[in-house]
């Protein structure tokens, strides 16, 4: 059984803010982190499936003819998916679900039996581990007393039992083929990271069996054994009822939907209820996206904590009520920065410092912006208080950062962590980050700082104004002093292009272009959110149309990054079209923007989660799902349009779908 295979793309994801589990649209568990959502992962392989008329059949394998419907259950994050093979007398429902109050996942079979005859059988539940990422020194015993398997290694157990007592058990021994085979051999304990427990099914015609799976996690074997024995106890239907509620309450406490649509509101709130499981409950922290490319193959991973991202986010839950979330980032902010003032470029959600390409000025900035658009929505003296010796060092750290002759941002890597230059988003967000220190400051009565902050602010916006224009492309540029390789250099300059070059103490060479001229949707930024220029600002519109001119794919819709963009094929990204929905809104075009959301609705997966790309091909989801980003994105283009529409009602809520 080969376990690399795991897919990039997943359909769904549940969760309790503490426990996250991946799946794909037949209900195949791949991935499980715990305690916290970034890491670490332990799921290697984890396979159910059916002994029936003599041969194994698993519940995921299209090539033996099962075929699935998967979805949400309405305004829960309780996935339920139904598997049916014309070639096995039996259906299956699967409903899937961690308790919120509990570190279990839930997986509830229901077995019809479709024929005319009874159905003698076996359900196989296979599982192996890799505890902490890792395929070493894994163990699995059977617990008699308990009736279930444990996989443990170092301070992480997990206990799989069932609602009722299993027929057959092994622990590892090739307990793979002993599954495929559907024989188990009743082996007790085994230095290995896998396991299978089996329960017999007698089902008349007609008729359902139902079956419960409990996963559940502790830091030892008596607490992984006491959250196992604690699930049994309530029981299925106690635990579906309690964790539907859960989710349901949650939704109540936050801000409905503010556009009466069916369409908007199903995605707004499967937006929130995703937002909530991507924000670790034990840091604070969000992550970007759930680990979808462990391994690097084709990316740096997503698995961490961004900054910017996150200030995004925190603001879409600032936005929608959920102002307990943001604060929470903010506070575990607080952990990450680093000694000097900065925060860099992405961390764990312990606060330690993730894998990096080198510091993204625009992080640390973004997290300063967003600590006073938290403050703003929802104004508290102690969060400002609490903050403000973070928000100084952030202060002395941007204001050193910046380049005494142009007073711009000194070079960086871009935020999407291609190059090295002196990027106009970058410098945008360090803008819109002094002005938030320049308020805190005001709050806290440090005038100095106020003022300095405000001055350099200033220096930014007028730099750019005066000098970042490009006439021939009718656009901003991207930045400037951007950094390329020697050949690169040497093409521009035969092309017409103005550089330098300049050569470090140890004789080392760096190529620099006087100007990046390529037109990029992050040049949005300069109005959406940062607001260095107003939506109404002649050369800001201009260089919107020249993006969305440039940028939108043909037949399939939307904004791709930038021109050119090689990453994953240059799809368009919801994102980015979700982006340019806002700054119409922001410019008045209402009509304009609700095409842009309507594009990611249409775009939304089966279950309606909202990835980052969409294949420029296919027009279906692509790479990550979900990108937390990418749903705030949604969230707070809803609301500007709700505020928009309320003020010049004549605007109307896009084609209406019921």
């Amino acid at each position: 059984m080969n376990s690399a295979n795991k897919p990039y793309l997943i359909d769904a994801i549940i969760g309790n803010s503490r426990m996250l589990a991946s799946l794909s649209r037949d209900g195949r568990v791949h991935r499980l982190w715990w305690p916290h959502i970034d890491h670490p992962q332990h799921v290697d392989i984890l396979r159910s499936g059916l002994l029936v008329d003599g041969r194994v059949t698993w519940l995921d394998d299209a090539s033996d003819g099962w075929q699935h419907e998967t979805a949400y259950e309405d305004r829960t994050n309780v996935l339920v998916s139904r598997a049916c093979s014309a070639a096995c007398p039996i259906e299956v429902e699967i409903r899937q679900f961690v308790q919120p109050d509990n570190e279990v996942l839930v997986r509830h079979f229901s077995f019809r039996n479709r024929s005319e005859q009874t159905v003698q059988g076996t359900f196989i539940h296979y599982t192996s581990f890799h505890i902490g990422d890792s395929p070493l020194y894994n163990t699995v015993l059977f617990d008699q007393e308990r009736d279930a398997l444990a996989h443990f290694r170092r301070e992480y157990f997990f206990m799989i039992g069932g609602s009722n007592v299993c027929t057959q058990y092994q622990s590892g021994q090739n307990a793979w083929q002993a599954a495929a085979s559907g024989q188990l051999n009743g082996n007790t304990i085994d230095m290995s990271p896998d396991g299978a427990l089996s329960w017999e099914l007698v089902i008349p015609p007609g008729n359902i069996s139902m079956l419960t799976v409990y996963i559940a996690a502790g830091s030892s074997q008596d607490e992984a054994a006491t959250a196992l024995t604690q699930a049994r106890q309530l029981g299925y239907v106690r635990a579906y009822e309690r964790t539907v509620e859960y989710w349901r309450q949650f939704l109540a406490r936050t801000v409905a939907c503010p556009v009466e649509r069916e369409d908007v509101r199903r995605l707004y709130e499967r937006s929130l209820l995703t937002m909530k499981l991507l924000a670790d409950e034990q840091s604070g922290a969000v992550v970007a996206a759930p680990e979808c490319d462990e391994h690097f193959s084709r990316c740096g991973g997503y698995g961490f904590c961004w900054g910017r991202d996150a200030a995004f986010i925190a603001t879409a839950m600032d936005m929608s009520g959920l102002s307990d979330l943001a604060s929470r980032f903010y506070d575990w902010a607080l952990t990450a920065q680093s000694a000097d003032g900065s925060w860099q470029q992405r961390h764990y959600h312990d606060g330690r410092l993730a894998p990096s390409w080198g510091l993204q000025i625009d992080e640390g900035a973004s997290i300063l912006w967003g600590m006073w658009q938290h403050y703003l929505s929802e104004p508290s003296q102690a969060f400002a208080d609490r903050v403000w010796p973070a928000v100084q060092r952030g202060a002395r750290f941007l204001l050193g950062f910046l380049d005494p002759e142009t007073g711009l941002p000194l070079p960086s890597i871009d935020l999407w962590e291609e190059r090295t230059g002196v990027h106009l988003y970058s410098a945008a967000a360090v803008y819109g980050g002094l002005q938030g220190v320049a308020a805190f400051a005001g709050l806290q009565r440090d005038e100095e700082l106020a003022g300095r902050c405000r001055e350099a602010a200033e220096r930014i916006r007028r730099q750019i104004i005066d000098h970042c224009w490009n006439e021939e492309r009718a656009a901003y540029l991207r930045g400037v002093k951007l950094q390329v390789d020697a050949r690169t250099y040497d093409e521009a300059l035969r092309a017409g292009k103005r550089g330098s070059v300049s050569t470090d103490s140890k004789g080392y060479r760096t190529y620099i272009l006087a100007e990046d001229p390529v037109l990029d949707v992050s040049l949005l930024g300069l109005c959406v959110p940062f607001g260095v220029l107003p939506a109404d600002d002649p050369r800001m519109a201009r260089t919107a149309d020249a993006i969305e001119a440039a940028l939108t794919v043909p037949n399939v819709g939307g904004l791709k990054r930038y021109e050119n963009d090689p990453y994953i094929g240059g799809n368009p990204w919801i994102l980015t079209t979700l982006w340019l929905c806002q700054y119409r809104i922001q410019q008045g075009r209402v009509d304009a923007a609700w095409p842009l959301l309507q594009w990611a609705i249409d775009h939304q997966t089966d279950t309606g989660l909202l990835s980052e790309q969409i294949d420029r091909v296919t027009g279906k989801p692509a790479w990550v799902v979900p990108l937390t980003w990418s749903h705030a994105m949604f969230v707070l283009a809803v609301h500007k349009l709700a505020e928009a529409t309320a003020a010049f009602p004549s605007a109307g809520t896009g084609s209406a779908e019921a």
